[in-house]
């Protein structure tokens, strides 16, 4: 017998109007595939020494070098079912590890975070984390010879820019000719010039945060640098925006706030963009900037993006782009695009209300969807989230889906399989279905994720469940991955090999599904409403362009098997031009095939789901 259907679900009905249209997005013509991006923590990439010692030196626990990233690697990574890959942490940022020999000095440990340190605390925009080179004095050098790599092996190359802060340490050894280094020419004794690169505390020195909690820097190590002080005088605002010359210690400490001509009172002192601009492409917000004075600061970071462009890098992902005005978004990106129309940009961003803004405004291509599908799909692995939720979402964004990243973890959330997410990477498997093709925007997978590391461990700056960006760490499952330099999984157990496997198959299907660059319905409310024992543990939807047409369905729940009459709604028979008829689907992800058939204006196929299992059903 049907179960009756509750109040909540009623009203979703109707909210939605059981809506089968479909989204025709705003898809670039010239993007025919989708993208699929791959971030890896490089310090961490190639490490293989699993000591894992909390706070542990770079001889204790190891790191990883740019030359790990070997043929065999990329070749991996390419085979994976990537397009693109994201290199975190590249840039020469604030650390511990001396390198005095080389003219880099180590940091003072009073204002790093962890031993290795936080690769958004940048100290140099124009050279490489001397970490990640066999020879730190050719740093630049191997890094340009890993871009080349990784563009031998079909990969476009992501770097960060992280334009709201700087390390407090910030200075260049390698400013190119005319360049000057943030701050230089500031003048210190006012808070706050149009051209000045930092906001400043007059007469005010630094004060190191007050520790609490039983927190010791360096986990309590004697180190020469170590005493509580750091000299900066007058203070500079931190880079979270604390306007105090102590901040607290959950305050971005060891970073300072860079100023884009916004007065202490959050006036703007630029020219904003003219109405109907969101509307104009790049090269009239371009040619608009070209005759505008604009605050020094945008001058230093445009110059730096077309530097790494010039290096070869293929694009960016912008750290924290909403605390930054959109007016220098404007700016910014007309200019990477006048130079390389082909960039790619994205931006972390968690504020819906604005995400049209920097789109259009600001020319992002791409934003994090991370508080609307990510946080949703996680309440639903998590068993306390229903799949009814995914409708409004998709319905809301349409106009501007393909814009949206979608991603299961990166460097800031938390492992999958890790105790306080999913407990389990299994549990992935169905919500990286829905994440890689409920849309035509990219989707993102972080190194390990595709192998089930929990991110267990207490590596000191950093948190258990997240794999750390601030230590020295070597990465458990993924390691095993590598298998000594194989790169082909050897030391994987069956479970491990299967999880990858999973990965592989749909992150290549997406790769070269025409449909999933193509029109959406879902067919979940349907469903909900007319097929017996469908229940909000299953999400369903069709996707189809030119002759590929795809249905999809997946199982969220962990214990139950889920068997009904799976239909289509008489808007996607007239769609598809189904006539009546027996058709043949063919899951893409396991090879099994099933029947459609179409009779008496309904289509139904009979589904089976196995906890967690899913089916991207192609009709042949």
């Amino acid at each position: 017998m049907k179960p009756a259907l509750s109040v909540g679900i009623a009203l979703l009905l109707i909210v939605s109007g059981c809506n089968q249209k479909s989204n025709v997005e705003n898809v670039n013509q010239s993007q025919t595939h989708k993208i699929v991006l791959y971030q890896v923590f490089t310090r961490l990439f190639g490490n293989t020494n699993t000591t894992n010692k909390s706070w542990g030196t770079i001889e204790e626990n190891g790191v990883g070098k740019f030359n790990d990233f070997t043929d065999e690697a990329l070749e991996a990574i390419k085979d994976l079912g990537v397009s693109h890959i994201w290199y975190t942490g590249v840039l020469h940022h604030a650390m511990v590890t001396d390198y005095s020999g080389y003219g880099l000095p180590g940091d003072d440990p009073d204002v790093v975070k962890g031993r290795a340190g936080s690769p958004y605390s940048v100290k140099d925009y124009y050279n490489v984390n001397p970490d990640l080179a066999e020879d730190p004095a050719q740093r630049l050098e191997e890094f340009e010879s890993l871009i080349a790599r990784s563009h031998a092996h079909g990969l476009k190359v992501i770097i960060d820019i992280v334009p709201n802060h700087v390390a407090r340490t910030y200075h260049s050894v390698t400013n190119p000719e005319g360049t000057r280094d943030f701050g230089a020419s500031d003048d210190v004794s006012r808070e706050y010039m149009k051209h000045n690169n930092f906001y400043y505390i007059p007469g005010t020195p630094f004060q190191v945060p007050e520790w609490q909690n039983g927190y010791q820097v360096l986990g309590g190590e004697a180190h020469p640098e170590a005493d509580g002080y750091f000299k900066e005088d007058p203070a500079k605002w931190t880079g979270n925006g604390s306007r105090s010359s102590q901040p607290g210690m959950n305050d971005w400490y060891e970073a300072v706030k860079v100023n884009f001509g916004v007065r202490p009172d959050g006036t703007k002192d630029f020219e904003e963009l003219p109405a109907g601009y969101e509307n104009e492409p790049f090269q009239v917000h371009h040619a608009y900037w070209e005759k505008k004075e604009v605050p020094n600061s945008w001058v230093k970071y445009k110059d730096i993006a077309l530097y790494w462009l010039d290096k070869g890098v293929d694009g960016f992902r912008y750290d924290m782009a909403e605390m930054v005005p959109v007016e220098f978004w404007s700016y910014m990106n007309s200019a990477i695009k006048t130079t390389r129309q082909d960039a790619f940009l994205l931006a972390e961003i968690y504020q819906p209300h604005i995400y049209r803004d920097y789109i259009h405004l600001g020319k992002m291509d791409y934003l994090y969807d991370k508080v609307e599908l990510y946080d949703t799909l996680k309440q639903i692995m998590q068993g306390h989230g229903s799949t009814d939720h995914l409708i409004p979402i998709q319905e809301g964004l349409s106009d501007i889906e393909h814009h949206m990243l979608h991603f299961l973890e990166n460097h800031d959330e938390q492992r999958i399989a890790s105790s306080e997410f999913a407990g389990d990477a299994q549990k992935g498997k169905p919500a990286m279905v829905v994440s890689a093709t409920i849309g035509t925007s990219p989707t993102m997978i972080y190194f390990g994720q595709e192998v089930g590391e929990p991110g267990d461990g207490n590596p000191g700056q950093g948190s258990e469940t997240r794999t750390t960006i601030y230590d020295y760490w070597g990465v458990p499952n993924h390691v095993k991955w590598i298998n000594m330099g194989a790169f082909d999984g050897g030391q994987l157990s069956r479970e491990e090999k299967e999880l990858r496997d999973f990965y592989q198959k749909l992150l290549n299907f997406t790769l070269n599904s025409q449909a999933l660059m193509g029109k959406y319905s879902e067919i979940h409310s349907h469903n909900r409403q007319y097929t017996e024992w469908y229940n909000d543990r299953v999400f369903s939807y069709v996707r189809w362009k030119d002759n590929e047409r795809l249905i999809i369905v997946t199982n969220f729940d962990a214990n139950d098997t889920f068997g009904f009459d799976l239909g289509l709604p008489g808007e996607i028979i007239h769609a598809w031009d189904l006539s009546e008829g027996t058709y043949t689907l063919s899951d893409q992800l396991d090879g099994s095939t099933t029947q459609l058939i179409v009779e008496n204006g309904a289509a139904k196929t009979r589904v089976e789901l196995k906890p967690l299992e899913s089916f991207i059903f192609k009709l042949q």
